[in-house]
């Protein structure tokens, strides 16, 4: 499957609709010829020419049939933690003559996901939309929400829906123990890298291990001298006692070595910066298809950070990076 590489502006922030976060479709008006869940699949859209199925073309995404009864389409969806969503993309590749004229996006938050306890406000107002087209769009300030309804006017197809945003986690409640810092669905986030020629970054955050060498972050051969890297910001503010780098399912192009260094930053700052951090973790041996544990006693205790550099030696691929600490609010 080809990745997606999202837009510029979405640098830094999750999108809450990837199933990778716990994200599905709790309900939907129609998807008569394509099944709403294909709408938040993390892959890049595909057209099957020859490709059909019992109800007609088979389409990569959402799609509703023919509305004649007047009103219009929607599809709720419930996202997999809260969050609060600030870029959005309604993207109709391959939709050309069966696109959505119009959309608009209501959210709202329902601690025990009951849809008649949701207050919708509007995300992002009602907009045109073209075929076969990314539509990036900015929301409306709202705070937290957990539901999301996609209307579409009449009807029609979406190939995928994005919803970048910022995670909603209470860590207070997580002072005493020893968390995941970097997790995906506690608001880790990929902030930069010098390469990500195959697989998805943002499978490096995932919860559990690698499925295949495609789920996780690699790096096309370097030619050159150097070595590759990728910058991740933690989910909050912490101390590190345990780096785990798991490179499950490469074996002819895992990295030789890696190290980390790590520091604490502000929103927006320089990436080239991350170059001079300090480091944590000297280099280390990796090896193939293989879970590498790093403790205390190797990693060097340099207080409080938020945001880790890991690189790689001199290339190669990682499935999954998961760094554990104790939160310092």
């Amino acid at each position: 499957m080809e990745k997606e590489t999202p837009p510029s502006e979405a640098m830094g922030l999750v999108n809450l609709a990837s199933p990778r976060m716990g994200t599905e479709i709790h309900s939907v008006s129609d998807d008569f010829f394509a099944e709403a869940p294909r709408m938040l699949q993390d892959t890049i859209p595909v057209f099957v020419p020859d490709k059909f199925d019992d109800n007609g073309k088979w389409m990569d995404g959402w799609e509703s049939r023919r509305r004649r009864q007047g009103g219009h389409d929607w599809c709720i969806i419930k996202l997999g933690v809260p969050g609060v969503i600030r870029l959005v993309d309604i993207n109709t590749a391959h939709f050309t003559g069966n696109y959505p004229p119009g959309a608009m996006i209501e959210a709202g938050h329902s601690a025990d996901g009951d849809i008649s306890k949701v207050e919708w406000k509007t995300l992002v107002d009602q907009v045109d939309l073209g075929p076969d087209s990314h539509h990036i769009l900015p929301t409306n300030t709202l705070g937290p929400v957990n539901m999301v309804r996609l209307n579409i006017y009449p009807d029609g197809g979406v190939a995928r829906l994005r919803l970048f945003g910022d995670v909603n986690y209470d860590w207070e409640n997580e002072k005493s123990d020893i968390c995941e810092l970097s997790a995906l669905k506690l608001g880790g986030c990929i902030l930069g890298y010098n390469d990500a020629h195959y697989g998805d970054v943002n499978a490096l955050l995932s919860e559990g291990r690698g499925l295949t060498m495609g789920d996780g972050w690699e790096t096309r051969r370097r030619r050159e001298p150097g070595n590759d890297w990728i910058v991740v910001q933690l989910g909050t503010t912490g101390t590190i006692d345990e780096i785990e780098i798991d490179t499950a399912h490469f074996k002819g192009n895992f990295p030789d070595m890696c190290s980390i260094q790590a520091a604490v930053v502000e929103k927006g700052f320089d990436l080239n910066l991350a170059e001079k951090w300090k480091e944590i973790l000297p280099k280390q041996k990796l090896s193939a298809d293989a879970i590498h544990t790093f403790s205390s006693e190797i990693i060097k205790d340099f207080g409080p950070v938020n945001a880790i550099r890991l690189n790689i030696y001199p290339d190669g691929g990682v499935s999954r990076l998961r760094v554990l600490g104790r939160v310092e609010l």
